[in-house]
């Protein structure tokens, strides 16, 4: 199974965006966090940025709506042609209806779920997701600790996707590190979201370095 590398551009220069995406072009995909204030206590951007970023990007778009109303705006980010469209389980009652669409449209779906959602009720509609994200801290802030007790629940949706033989891709998000990145890789995750670990010196050489460590200790 191939791992991913997305820097997270919350930790980026936001002044600079387009030279930042190109530091990182050596990653598989930049992930951009988009959020409103309402669902998560943070404001960061929305879909005009989000379309002029993807019309600069060297690598493709992962974007993560920590949003309310996801149902209004997810569409408009795979209409850009965003590669992959996250939104949490916790901000829609139609998980599987809103996937479809995003699916239509032409982006890969996927469903986030914050560390204290558990993942049991999701397990018997994994296949219509392409990608589950399990959020390793709190959403909301850059920088936070990883939460190793969100490890149990990727080692269950590990566990489901082996089972039901589907290609669902598992990520991770928050507090990942050279250190940390390994646990995740051994509980099953495949798609690894960084911010400060990336950006915080030379990105070229802090993605080499997570690779790195990913292939060293147990990349399934």
């Amino acid at each position: 199974m191939s791992q991913r590398i997305y820097p997270s551009i919350l930790s980026a220069d936001f002044a600079n965006l387009e030279t930042e995406l190109q530091r990182i072009s050596t990653a598989d995909a930049a992930h951009v966090d988009v959020m409103d204030n309402h669902f998560v206590p943070n404001l960061t951007l929305g879909l005009p940025v989000a379309e002029r970023l993807q019309q600069v990007s060297p690598i493709p778009l992962d974007i993560h709506l920590m949003i309310e109303n996801p149902e209004r705006w997810a569409p408009g980010y795979a209409e850009m042609g965003a590669f992959s469209v996250t939104f949490h389980a916790e901000a829609t009652a139609e998980p599987v209806a809103l996937a479809r669409k995003i699916r239509q449209i032409g982006s890969r779906a996927s469903l986030a779920l914050k560390p204290g959602t558990r993942a049991e009720q999701y397990l018997d509609i994994l296949g219509e997701f392409d990608q589950i994200l399990v959020m390793t801290v709190e959403p909301g802030f850059g920088g936070q600790k990883f939460m190793a007790d969100t490890m149990p629940k990727l080692r269950l949706l590990n566990d489901a996707r082996k089972r039901l033989e589907i290609d669902v891709w598992l990520q991770v998000d928050g507090g990942i590190t050279a250190d940390t990145i390994t646990a995740a890789a051994e509980a099953g995750a495949d798609t690894f979201v960084a911010g400060s670990s990336v950006f915080g010196g030379v990105p070229a050489d802090n993605i080499a370095t997570l690779r790195e460590a990913v292939r060293a200790h147990g990349g399934h």
